[in-house]
């Protein structure tokens, strides 16, 4: 049986939380951290604050008991073993990593610190930042055999987060001394070994007792790199499926025939070869900005990742500028847009290429009628209701009159609406997909001009249907 190592989390945002959760459904001791009153008051009432699929369950499971939310750094250093860093590291107006947050704890840290600790980056941070943690406890008093500073990179995809800590496809354990690995070695025991796996009541996945995750120990710096190395080259996929996307339309081609063609190279892979609207998030826009600039501090030439962001928010323009070859013009026009979220399955709106879409329209002076399933509240903060912007109850009421419909989040939901409902209650029968929800010819067959991304324009079978309805 693996033994309990008590675990300290600094940080209850989607890094933090899932974390906490999850090392407690481990079987581990948790003290959640964090220095806003409001959201630990919020967590020990068992409110999760985000939207993640089993967060609530896990929450419900051990709040108050394996886990403990509290505002007390102090408390949580001495009681545990091992402390994982996992605050905000916003982008700076350089581009570079914002690390004043994980500064601050590690100051705190080292102001009760008085027997040795594992010191985690949790958070997404730069190379070297081991080395500035480490230089922040010694100028603060702390002597250098009390503490080790360890990189434990997360790859955790909002919606799937919890299962993609508790299936991962590997634990990267960046270490420069084997009793700090030995640690994060027995932290991560139950997966490694494959004994989580062997619970009725475990969160299913894709690992397995006979297939369990592997462990790769590395040092600092390597693990520190493969997290930004890992995000530029998934956002890289992104936008290069998005440039052949521009090149199938110019061509008459099908993107998604080009991507399956291209997936099925096992060098290659089928993932993220999904062209779109562009990605968004927390961490890729991010990530890739503060990559570039820590290679440009080094002296290393990486304008392939300025391509990369180029490319993406010019796919925002792209799918401005085909809602308006579909409708002519754009001012006066009334919109129905269905998703506000970067992405299906969560709440985030942090760079979510529909908030800037929808701003873009309403300062080409449409109208628009938004719905999304769970990130509205969120976006009203944001985007407040009102002049031409307003929030429909559900995508059936953002299309009633609407000049056209536009897809900018893959909801599951989405591809499922009932399109004989959906003709009757827009004004013109337009569909304009930021995601490829739909086959072009089902929506021709039901009546619709569809625009996707990197396929040709579907069109009615009978062009009377495009005419305005009475």
């Amino acid at each position: 049986m693996s033994k309990p190592i008590p675990i300290a989390v600094v940080g209850s945002g989607y890094v933090g939380l899932v974390a906490a959760v999850c090392f407690a459904e481990m079987g581990h001791p948790v003290i959640c951290v964090d220095n806003d009153q409001q959201k630990v008051t919020a967590l020990q009432e068992g409110d999760t604050l985000i939207h993640e699929h089993h967060l609530p369950e896990l929450l419900g499971r051990y709040r108050n008991d394996r886990v403990r939310f509290t505002t007390d750094l102090a408390e949580a250093t001495r009681e545990s073993d091992a402390i994982f860093i996992a605050v905000g590291t916003p982008q700076s107006e350089t581009g570079d990593a914002d690390l004043s947050y994980v500064e601050a704890v590690a100051c705190e840290i080292a102001r009760s610190l008085t027997s040795y600790k594992v010191i985690v980056e949790k958070s997404t941070v730069p190379v070297y930042t081991n080395e500035w943690i480490s230089r922040a406890l010694e100028r603060n008093g702390v002597e250098r055999h009390l503490f080790d500073v360890v990189s434990n990179p997360e790859f955790l995809r909002e919606g799937t987060a919890v299962v993609d800590f508790l299936h991962p496809d590997r634990i990267v354990v960046g270490a420069d001394n084997e009793r700090a690995a030995a640690i994060l070695r027995d932290i991560y025991a139950p997966l490694t070994s494959g004994e989580y796996y062997q619970r009725e009541d475990g969160i299913s996945g894709c690992c397995s007792v006979s297939e369990p995750p592997p462990l790769l120990l590395t040092s600092t710096k390597s693990a520190e790199i493969i997290k930004h190395a890992s995000n530029a080259f998934l956002a890289l996929k992104i936008s290069f499926i998005n440039a052949v996307s521009n090149l199938c339309e110019a061509a008459d081609a099908n993107v998604e025939q080009v991507a399956r063609g291209m997936g099925l190279d096992t060098r290659i892979g089928p993932k993220f070869l999904r062209p779109g609207v562009g990605y968004g998030g927390s961490c890729f826009p991010k990530d890739v900005a503060a990559f570039r600039a820590v290679a440009e501090q080094m002296g290393i030439d990486f304008s392939l990742l300025t391509e990369v962001e180029k490319i993406n928010a010019q796919q925002k323009k792209r799918f401005v500028s085909k809602v308006r070859s579909a409708l002519w013009n754009l001012r006066g026009k009334k919109l129905a847009v269905l998703g506000l979220a970067f992405k299906g399955d969560t709440d985030d709106i942090r760079e979510s290429p529909a908030i800037e879409i929808i701003r873009m329209l309403l300062n080409e002076g449409c109208s628009v009628a938004a719905f999304d399933p769970a990130a509205m509240e969120r976006t009203q903060q944001v985007l407040p209701a009102g002049g031409k912007l307003r929030y429909a109850a559900d995508a059936y009421e953002a299309a009633k009159d609407a000049d056209a419909l536009l897809i900018l989040t893959d909801w599951a939901e989405f591809g499922e609406l009932d399109l004989r409902r959906l003709n009757q209650l827009l004004r013109y029968s337009i569909i304009v997909d930021g995601r490829n929800l739909y086959d072009p010819a089902v929506l021709s067959d039901h009546g619709f001009t569809y625009v996707s991304v990197g396929r040709p324009a579907a069109h009615p079978i009978r062009e009377t249907s495009t005419v305005a309805k009475a």
